[in-house]
C-alpha cells in the first residue's frame, strides 16, 4: 500500500518551517494533525499537596521538552528561585539544549546520554554522589525508570508538575488513514477509544518512545516506525526514510 493520507496526533505546527510540511511537498502526501492530548499545568496548590520542597533537590531530571517548561512556569509562578549550582540531567542532547530557554547554559551543569536512554545517565550520578534528585514527570507515568535507578542504588523522587487529558475525537474527524503518527501511552489508549475496531492490515503505526511502542505492542498492534534510534533520532526523519522506501516501492 502506498502511504498518501498521514494522521498526526499532534497540534498543527506553528511554523511553516516544520518538517512535517517537507514530508508533504516532497512525497505529496497530506498530513492531518489532531491533538489526542492536551497537556494542563498543576496550580501550587495541587504541587503542594505532594509535599515535595524542590529546594530540597539539587539535581534535576527531565525526560523530556515539556517536563523542562512546566518545571520553570510553575516555579516562576511559586516565586522559587533556583539557583546557579542546581545539575540538570537530562535523556537527550535536544532536551539539554532546550534549558537555555531558562538557564545559563554550562556543560559543567548539564548532563545527558549519547542515544536519549536515562540509563546513560547512571555513570555520570554515580560521579555525583552528593546530588539528590527530583524527576519531573506527568501525572500518568510508569515507574520503570525509577526502579532502574533503584536497582543501582541511586535514589529519584518522582514529582508531578504536569497533567495528561484525553482529547475525544468527533466522527467528522475519524477518517481512515494510511499512517497514524503516535507520542504518548496515553495517546495509544486515545486511538484504541476512538478507534474501537480498528484492524491495522497494511496500515502504519509510526511512534516516538519506548512506552509508546509497548503501550501499542500490549494493545496486540505491530509499531511499523518506532523512533528514537540513533539512525533516526527524530519521528520526522524516521517517516521520511519510510515514506522514500514505500513510494519507491509502490509506484
Amino acid at each position: 500500500m502506498k502511504v498518501k493520507n498521514i494522521l498526526v496526533s499532534q497540534p498543527k505546527p506553528a511554523s511553516d518551517k516544520s518538517p512535517y510540511f517537507d514530508l508533504q511537498s516532497k512525497y505529496s502526501v497530506n498530513i492531518t494533525f489532531n491533538q489526542f492530548i492536551r497537556v494542563e499545568e498543576l496550580t501550587p496548590r495541587e504541587f503542594r499537596a505532594q509535599h515535595i520542597n524542590i529546594l530540597d533537590y539539587n539535581a534535576i531530571l527531565f525526560n523530556s521538552r515539556l517536563g523542562v517548561d512546566h518545571f520553570f512556569h510553575l516555579c516562576q509562578e511559586m516565586r522559587i528561585n533556583i539557583p546557579d549550582t542546581q545539575h540538570y540531567y537530562c535523556i537527550s542532547e535536544s532536551v539539554a539544549n532546550y534549558l537555555q530557554k531558562y538557564i545559563q547554559y554550562r556543560k559543567r551543569k548539564v548532563f545527558f546520554g549519547p542515544h536519549n536512554k536515562m540509563e546513560e545517565l547512571i555513570p555520570m550520578m554515580k560521579r555525583r554522589p552528593n546530588d539528590k534528585f527530583l524527576m519531573v514527570m506527568s501525572d500518568i507515568h510508569n515507574d520503570d525508570v525509577i526502579q532502574m535507578f533503584a536497582r543501582h542504588r541511586i535514589t529519584i523522587i518522582p514529582c508531578v508538575f504536569y497533567r495528561t487529558v484525553e482529547n475525544n475525537l468527533t466522527e467528522a474527524e475519524k477518517k481512515d488513514f494510511d499512517m497514524y503518527v503516535l507520542f504518548t501511552p496515553t495517546g495509544v489508549n486515545v486511538f484504541r477509544n476512538n478507534y474501537p475496531d480498528f484492524e491495522q492490515g497494511e496500515r502504519i503505526l509510526a511512534c516516538f518512545g519506548q512506552g509508546t511502542a509497548q503501550a501499542l505492542r500490549d494493545a496486540g498492534l505491530r509499531v511499523d516506525i518506532e523512533t528514537p534510534t540513533p539512525e533516526h533520532p527524530s519521528i520526522t526523519g524516521a517517516i521520511d526514510a519510510f515514506l522514500k522506501e514505500n513510494h519507491k516501492r509502490i509506484r
